[in-house]
Order: structure tokens, then C-alpha cells, then sequence
């Protein structure tokens, strides 16, 4: 065990922090489980879904490690190659027109030999931001025009985020959204970037326009489903019964909740709320371990937002801090998302809790962001304990310098006191000798 701990490296909060969040959610998951285990395709048996979770973190976790030992300037090149296998797999994606217990399964692919289900979108999303914060990094103090970014750079941004939009409407606006940041922060000229906003705007009003045009049934897409859950937002009730359903069964178990909450395995509420155990867990948290409890999952996701924004601040190459805004920053941006839905601030978007929420592809691409993120804090401790140990060498040299000038002037200076740190210093010496 100890040499486990020993060989996870980068930064200490992060790790625990995360490894935090995924305690926290075995018991929301499995509370809110028995929704999954005695409806209608239910088995009865909530330790099975209890047993998946545990998996699905173990896996994620797995994935934590691994990346966080890759070198992660390896990402320049992977994430280059990796966009047209994303545009492939989206494709491949949109064109299934699936559904799965009567629901849109256009944003799943199911992998093969396993019979797992795979949202190719979470995918597209942290290899987007690999691609972008590459590009970046690349142009860095170089004269940019719009049209020389085009090609490069906006023409995969929109081909991905175009084949998400159809069937997943809120990781499309947050992928773009997050793209628009980055490359703000990254130095992309503002009145290039307002271009770019705009064309975003048209496309956006194109595709709808257009979609609404046709025949139903012409096209796979959740159009109807975007404009009714914006519409029972601004005027509670009059559209999309289910979704103002789910609404007032998550206001309901915030509500009873109370301060200390009602008990772990007590909510009322997990046996009426669809998506219980994913889209609104959090309002299961609440309904159980109360205003305690949510405003401590809260401050979670703030130190992690803190520990990324000090990373990023702190890291010295380009790439690195791109890649900790990229990667990090949509990680916290989807949980407050999440929690604001469940609170009735924003629409219903289909957005999980990072971390926290059952699923597979939401707590493996999270682990996999989280993974390279270590990876950039810890060759940011590798380069400070070189600057440290290069400093102690030079102090060490200068001392024994200092001893040498004594003895020439006479001054008797003993063996035992030249300490490690000058015999170290002598030997690199006479190594560039």
C-alpha cells in the first residue's frame, strides 16, 4: 500500500479530492438505485447496480493512473490523429437512430464482446480540448488570421461539435462554449473569436430552422425536446409534462431534506424521480444528508475548481496550462450545471454529476481528464525539484569554493566538515572537468 501511494504522483489535493467525490457516491447511487432495480426493466437486485458503480470507479480510477504516468506532451500527437477516429465514431454514432426503453439512444454506440453502452460524445469532448489547446500552444506570439485558423483549427471544432448537436444538445453548447474560452485565454484574436460566435449563432438557427422545416421523423434529432424544456423553464407547466414532472419530484426531496437531511438509504423521492441515480442525484444528496450535505459536495467541486485554476496559473509551459483549463475547468462548469438543474436554476440538460453519478462513459472520460491533469502537476514537481537540487548544487559548490579560498589562505578546514551536498557538488565538477 505504501508503494502504491508512493508511485501516484502530481499534485495531493486533486488526488484526494476526487478519490473524495467517488466515496461519496456509493451511497447516493446506491440508495437511488432501487428506481433502476424494481422498474420496468429492474431485476429486483440493487447490490448488482451497487457492484456496477464500484466497477465503473475502479475502472475510472485505473485510467487516473495510467495517464497521469504518460508524459503528457504525448497528447499534442495522440490528440492530432484521434480527431478523425472522433469524427468516425460520432458518425457512426448519429447514424444508429436507436433507441433503448423507449428512449433517444442516438448519442450511445454499444462496445463490442462487452454489451456495454459508450456516450462517444464524452470522448469527442476531452479530445477536442487536447486538439484546441495543441493548436494553441503551436501558435503561441505568431500572427493569426482568421482564415489560416480556419482550416486547422474551427473547421474539426465544428464538425465535431455539429455531429454531438443532433442528439445531445447540452454537451454540444458546453463543448463550444469551453472551446470559446480556451481559446480566449490561449491569446486567439478577440475580433476573430466574435466571428466565430456569430457563425456559431447562424449555424445554430440554420439547424433548427431547418430541422423544424421537414417532416417529422425526416431526421434523428431532439429539437422539440430542446425548445419544450426551455419553454417549461420560462413558463412552469405548460410543456413537456414528464419534464416538469421530474422537476417537482426533484424540488420535492430538496425540500424535505431539510438541514441534517433524512438518513443515508432514506430518500422517498428515489422511488418516483426518473434518472435518480444519474441526471438528479444530486436532489437524492439533498433529500438524505441534507443542506450539510449539498453544500459540502459544493465545496468539493470548489477546491477542485481552486487546486485547476492554481495549476494552471503555476504551470509554465503553454500546452499544460491549456490543457488544465481545458480539460478541467468543463469538469466543474458540468457539475454546476448539473446541481443548478436539480435546483431549478437552469433547464433540464441531461448533464450528470462528474464523478458522482452512476455511468460508465461520464466517470471514464472525467477520470481520464483528471488523469492528464495530474500528469501536467506532476512534470511541474519534476521541474521544481530539479530547480531545487540544481540550487543546492550551486549553494554546495559555492561553499566548497569558499573552504578552498580558507585553505589557501592558511585557515585549516576539516574533512568532516564538507557535508553531502558539496561531496555531490565535486563530483559534478569533475564530471564536466
Amino acid at each position: 500500500m505504501k508503494t502504491l501511494f508512493h508511485n501516484l504522483k502530481g499534485d495531493k489535493t486533486i488526488w484526494a479530492v476526487v478519490a473524495l467525490l467517488a466515496i461519496v457516491s456509493f451511497l447516493p447511487v446506491y440508495s437511488a438505485s432501487s428506481n433502476l432495480a424494481y422498474g420496468t426493466y429492474g431485476s429486483g437486485n440493487t447490490l448488482s447496480y451497487l457492484f456496477k458503480h464500484l466497477a465503473h470507479v475502479g475502472i475510472g480510477f485505473f485510467m487516473i493512473y495510467v495517464f497521469h504516468r504518460i508524459p503528457y506532451n504525448y497528447f499534442k500527437a495522440i490528440s492530432t490523429m484521434a480527431i478523425p477516429v472522433i469524427v468516425l465514431l460520432l458518425l457512426y454514432t448519429l447514424m444508429q437512430g436507436k433507441t433503448i426503453g423507449g428512449a433517444n439512444a442516438s448519442r450511445w454506440i454499444q462496445i463490442p464482446f462487452v454489451g456495454m453502452g459508450f456516450q462517444t460524445s464524452t470522448l469527442a469532448s476531452v479530445v477536442l480540448m487536447l486538439y484546441v489547446a495543441r493548436y494553441l500552444a503551436k501558435i503561441k506570439d505568431k500572427a493569426i488570421t482568421f482564415k489560416s485558423s480556419l482550416l486547422e483549427l474551427w473547421i474539426p471544432v465544428f464538425v465535431v461539435v455539429a455531429l454531438v448537436l443532433p442528439a445531445n444538445f447540452s454537451t454540444a453548447a458546453i463543448m463550444f462554449t469551453m472551446v470559446i474560452m480556451l481559446v480566449f485565454i490561449g491569446g486567439y484574436p478577440l475580433k476573430h473569436l466574435l466571428k466565430v460566435v456569430g457563425l456559431g449563432i447562424l449555424a445554430l438557427t440554420f439547424f433548427i430552422l431547418t430541422v423544424k422545416a421537414l417532416p417529422e421523423g425526416t431526421f434523428p434529432n431532439r429539437v422539440d425536446t430542446w425548445i419544450s424544456r426551455v419553454d417549461n423553464f420560462i413558463q412552469e407547466g405548460t410543456e413537456n409534462e414528464e419534464e416538469a414532472y421530474q422537476i417537482e419530484k426533484a424540488k420535492i426531496a430538496i425540500a424535505t431534506g431539510g438541514i441534517n437531511g433524512l438518513g443515508p438509504g432514506k430518500s422517498v423521492q428515489r422511488n418516483f424521480l426518473p434518472q435518480s441515480s444519474s441526471d438528479f442525484i444530486y436532489a437524492i444528496i439533498v433529500e438524505e444528508y441534507g443542506l450539510i450535505g449539498a453544500i459540502g459536495v459544493i465545496v468539493l467541486y470548489l477546491i477542485l475548481f481552486f487546486r485547476f485554476l492554481r495549476t494552471s496559473i503555476q504551470t509554465r509551459n503553454v500546452f499544460g496550462t491549456l490543457v488544465v483549463v481545458g480539460l478541467g475547468f468543463p469538469i466543474i462548469f458540468q457539475a454546476f450545471i448539473n446541481m443548478g438543474v436539480a435546483v431549478e436554476l437552469l433547464p433540464t440538460t441531461g448533464q450528470t454529476l462528474p464523478l458522482i453519478s452512476s455511468g460508465g462513459s461520464s466517470i471514464w472520460m472525467t477520470c481520464l481528464a483528471i488523469g492528464i491533469i495530474l500528469n501536467v502537476t506532476k512534470k511541474e514537481e519534476e521541474i521544481k525539484e530539479e530547480e531545487k537540487e540544481k540550487m543546492q548544487r550551486e549553494k554546495a559548490l559555492e561553499r566548497l569554493i569558499e573552504k578552498e579560498r580558507l585553505r589557501e589562505a592558511g585557515i585549516v578546514v576539516e574533512e568532516k566538515d564538507i557535508t553531502e551536498d558539496e561531496k555531490i557538488a565535486v563530483k559534478a565538477l569533475k564530471e564536466l572537468q
